[in-house]
């Protein structure tokens, strides 16, 4: 279920009435967080799971008393949708938009709906993560393989994608109706994640004939395919929003989680101030706290895992890591013309891979 939560400082009245600018701030970062002080709290729209997202929100509340803290947690696709719904009604929205759909995200920004804000974290945060000082990358979340440990015995689990393209082939029968992955045509983070798979390398078409073959299911979003690999109605799924997956697996042995050894695509939770926010201050408070060593530190507690590189967390080697960079390039694949002849060529690899059995 997704939903909303509210923090405010009001739960946290042993905490002094004075915010502290945090080190290494300028000096005006004082008059920033007295604006924010005045406009009382912050609206956000994001994909990060409201529970995981409580302790962060708590926190920014325990250095900042005083700023409520109005998280709506949101599919990436409805943050886009009810984004531009606010802004045709011409009615209050969110100040600070957060989304892992990046190549939404970007659009949003190259049609003129962020404003621009030269966060005093940006040093600390890797070039890819960063476009036009108004899309902010707050996470580096690599997507991965799951499977049931059951149904793919240790051995066979595979660590590259021709081993699993192998896998899907030599055990074609066993695996029918066995394999999911995200509809491309209604799940935004699938279809970038497949454009982006296609863009690495072109054996990804004999891949996905593979998967094909094997009738595979098609998820919108990636709770049900957690749970039906949990379950063992299937017993792979490919390409899972990594920080998902590990945070499900740590609780459920029957959960398998794979990073592939040739490579694994690495996503970003894209952050900005709207255009419009009518609380621009609070929006950039929270920014600047997500970003924050603290902030990037409590959100690798929830396997959100940070972007910064001098906050430990687990990582893939640099030669594994494939990260999306927030920047124009993520427009080129929205193009009706090219989503429409890319959903075209999917849909014409499921024909052939079922042809195929």
């Amino acid at each position: 279920m997704r939903f909303a939560i509210l923090l405010s400082a009001w739960l946290f009245l042993a905490i002094p009435a004075g915010a502290q600018r945090p080190t290494g701030y300028p000096r005006s970062y004082d008059a920033l967080i007295e604006a924010a002080r005045a406009e009382r709290g912050v609206r956000i729209y994001g994909n990060a799971d409201a529970t995981a997202m409580a302790p962060v929100i708590a926190a920014f509340c325990r250095v900042y008393p005083g700023i409520a803290v109005d998280y709506r947690d949101l599919q990436s696709r409805d943050i886009y949708t009810r984004f531009m719904a606010d802004m045709r009604a011409g009615r209050p929205s969110a100040d600070l938009v957060w989304s892992s759909a990046m190549d939404l995200q970007v659009k949003l920004i190259n049609d003129g709906y962020a404003q621009a804000y030269l966060s005093p974290e940006k040093p600390a945060l890797p070039p890819v993560s960063v476009w036009k000082n108004m899309g902010y990358g707050v996470t580096a979340e690599p997507v991965a393989i799951v499977y049931n440990r059951r149904l793919i015995p240790a051995a066979q689990v595979p660590r590259t994608h021709e081993a699993l393209e192998r896998l899907l082939r030599a055990r074609r029968a066993a695996l029918t109706g066995k394999v999911v992955t995200y509809d491309p045509a209604r799940s935004d983070v699938g279809y970038l994640f497949l454009t982006e798979d296609f863009a690495i390398t072109r054996d990804t078409r004999s891949l996905m004939l593979a998967i094909a073959a094997t009738r595979p299911w098609l998820s919108r979003t990636t709770g049900p395919m957690l749970d039906a690999v949990a379950d063992g109605r299937v017993a792979i799924a490919y390409n899972v929003v990594g920080s998902y997956a590990l945070t499900r697996a740590r609780r459920d042995p029957r959960l398998g989680v794979v990073f592939t050894r040739d490579y694994n695509i690495v996503a970003s939770r894209v952050a900005f101030i709207a255009r419009d926010a009518r609380r621009p201050a609070a929006a950039r408070l929270f920014l600047d706290f997500l970003l924050s060593r603290t902030g990037q530190t409590l959100l690798t507690r929830e396997w959100l895992l940070p972007v910064r590189r001098d906050v430990r967390a687990p990582r893939l080697a640099p030669d594994q890591a494939r990260p999306i960079r927030v920047g124009p390039q993520l427009l080129v694949h929205l193009d009706t013309l090219k989503r429409r002849r890319f959903l075209a060529d999917w849909r014409s690899i499921l024909a052939e891979g079922a042809r195929s059995q």
